[in-house]
């Protein structure tokens, strides 16, 4: 059938329909137009991936933490980097701008990823998984392996990828469904820190998209306020939508060992002892506080067999809190394995663990990286995943750990009957890139403290109200910590937490977001940039 020739229409005639068939495809969806959004949306191209019905929006009102609740007037599920820059461009040229969330895997804790009354990006709809999105590559003199991901792929993806060129990422997260433009806005810490820095310290190159809807690659030679800022701001300067993440080869075994302690006094002398032996020692350092009931409730010990669960649960309920030092060695054949078994054999010999209370397991490396997924997948089978997450992650300074430990771990928790592990390790600062939006405490070795705790009782607010005594003690203690993931109610509170990176960082938003547009969730910036002196 030969198509109409409509070369004798007017433009104006043109432009008509064009906007009718938009308006169809987004009112069509039985909704009124918001009123916070401006309706020449309707006249983008992009306005058939702009989504208003409740089931859409709804997906996108809360997060991991189920502690917040906030719809978007819209969601965009965009099939290219270059549709999130044209919604963040019509915003920001707008008499009426609208606020603009980039919502990854949803893992955040309070509500920062969401976007009350604006638009949330849907980043999954780039393409989880897809290979185009996720390119390794080198560099030759010096050879220089890396991996190019899209800010929406997961690094579960992103290690199987890699793995396929004999290659992995050296600093990773504890759990891997995790989007890499997630913890690059955050930092991304896990037990291989002290070593390698957190992810943002293992990061070449990004591709962002800023609050004016720019466009733009940096690094550390090229818009480096802006890599730099991007790289641990919370999402407050730009979208990642590309990172260049440094890769090394990949081991295939892991060595994997819990040593149990009684005294945290011994526990962190040994966990710091390990940390400074860099390659002679251990390499992943993590530790947990462990109850008398949370080897039961607590995911983190289906590594124990049930005869070990036992032996360690009378301990624990002997002197009610005991610890667990974590560490794991890193190796590439089981012909290595003598040479590992020997290695793993003088390092405990320099630990002060209780007699007979080493446990160890020899797993793949994907299945260490891994491991919170099983926990996950056990979770989901009792009911226990998609539930309030009270989430508390701070760093302590090394100075007053002990105090920390006095006051919380002996005091505020004790008796603690809640659900989920409660981290212990140290990280060192100087792995830290100090031109990064990110904050440490201003001491060499700090620990990060992770109260990953879950409420499956309407016990949330109880859980919250134990944090706020937590932080409380803090304060009255002179305990110079910073929050990890953070989460503030004012703007004092912010600029506390930034300390003498808050100059900067305000610079930075008027530079590339001067309207406010990006991450309210986050409610760092929450009315014109002039009140944020």
């Amino acid at each position: 059938m030969a198509l109409p020739n409509i070369s004798h229409l007017p433009p104006s005639f043109i432009v008509a329909v064009s906007l009718v068939t938009s308006l169809i495809s987004i009112v069509g969806q039985l909704r009124p137009w918001p009123p916070t959004l401006p309706q020449g949306l309707l006249t983008l191209d992009i306005a058939g991936e702009v989504l208003l019905d409740p089931d859409a929006t709804a997906g996108f009102s809360t997060d991991f933490g189920c502690l917040a609740r906030a719809a978007p007037a819209a969601v965009l599920r965009p099939s290219a980097p270059d549709d999130i820059a044209a919604l963040v461009r019509f915003s920001y040229s707008s008499p009426q701008p609208f606020a603009i969330a980039a919502r990854g895997h949803g893992h955040s804790i309070r509500g920062q990823a969401l976007a009350p009354g604006g638009v949330v990006v849907d980043m999954a709809s780039l393409g989880h998984g897809r290979a185009d999105r996720i390119s390794v590559s080198f560099d030759n003199a010096p050879l220089v392996w890396y991996v190019d991901a899209g800010g929406e792929q997961l690094w579960i993806d992103v290690l199987h990828e890699t793995l396929k060129h004999g290659l992995a990422p050296r600093s990773w997260t504890d759990y891997l469904y995790l989007t890499v433009g997630g913890t690059l806005s955050n930092a991304g810490v896990s037990g291989q820190a002290f070593r390698h820095g957190p992810q943002i310290s293992n990061v070449y190159e990004l591709d962002v998209i800023t609050g004016k809807g720019e466009m733009i690659t940096c690094s550390h030679e090229n818009k480096s306020d802006l890599f730099y800022g991007v790289l641990g701001g919370l999402g407050q300067f730009g979208i990642i939508t590309r990172a260049r993440i440094a890769l090394e080869p990949a081991p295939q075994r892991v060595r994997w060992v819990r040593l149990i302690y009684t005294h945290f006094v011994s526990f962190s002398r040994d966990q710091e002892l390990l940390i400074s032996m860099m390659d002679q020692g251990f390499d992943y350092v993590e530790g947990s506080l462990l109850m008398d009931h949370t080897l039961i409730t607590n995911w983190r010990s289906s590594f124990f067999s049930k005869t070990n669960s036992e032996k360690i649960r009378g301990l624990a309920a002997e002197f009610g809190a005991i610890y667990c030092l974590e560490g794991a060695v890193y190796y590439h054949e089981l012909a290595m394995a003598s040479r590992v078994d020997q290695k793993l054999h003088l390092l405990l010999q320099r630990l002060s663990f209780v007699p007979g209370f080493a446990f160890t397991n020899d797993v793949s490396y994907v299945g260490f990286l891994d491991r919170v997924h099983d926990g996950e997948v056990k979770l989901r089978s009792m009911g226990l995943w998609e539930v309030p997450h009270p989430w508390l992650n701070i760093f302590v300074p090394k100075s007053r750990i002990q105090d920390f430990e006095v006051g919380v771990f002996k005091g505020i928790l004790m008796p603690n009957n809640s659900t989920g592990p409660v981290l212990i390790y140290p990280m060192i600062k100087n792995k830290w890139h100090d031109e990064m939006s990110a904050v440490t405490p201003d001491e060499e070795v700090f620990y990060s403290i992770g109260l990953l705790r879950s409420a499956i009782t309407d016990d949330w607010q109880d859980l919250d109200n134990q944090n706020d005594d937590i932080l409380g003690f803090c304060h009255r203690e002179g305990i110079q910590f910073k929050q990890y993931m953070p989460h503030y109610a004012s703007q004092r509170d912010w600029k506390n937490h930034f300390g003498r990176k808050w100059d900067t960082f305000v610079e930075m938003k008027r530079r590339y977001d001067p309207k406010a547009l990006l991450s309210p969730g986050q409610r760092i910036f929450t009315s014109s940039l002039t009140d944020h002196v």
